[in-house]
């Protein structure tokens, strides 16, 4: 999956892939998020504040697992 930069002091890059987005931590560790669509992850990218995007419209809403 191709990663993209974010702008944030926690998230480092995310990707997106059919319904399948992954999260790459600055502090480390990837986690995949199922049932994302494609409008959250551009949000995503095109948000001021990563993180606080992805503590408002994914973190708890989406199921998850931990990569790495």
């Amino acid at each position: 999956m191709k990663m993209m930069p974010l702008r944030s002091s926690n998230l480092a890059a995310a990707g997106h892939e059919g319904n399948v987005l992954e999260i790459e931590f600055k502090g480390g560790g990837l986690y995949r998020y199922f049932g994302v669509p494609d409008s959250v992850f551009r949000g995503l990218l095109a948000a001021p504040s990563a993180g606080r995007y992805f503590h408002i419209r994914i973190k708890g809403r989406y199921r998850f697992q931990r990569l790495g």
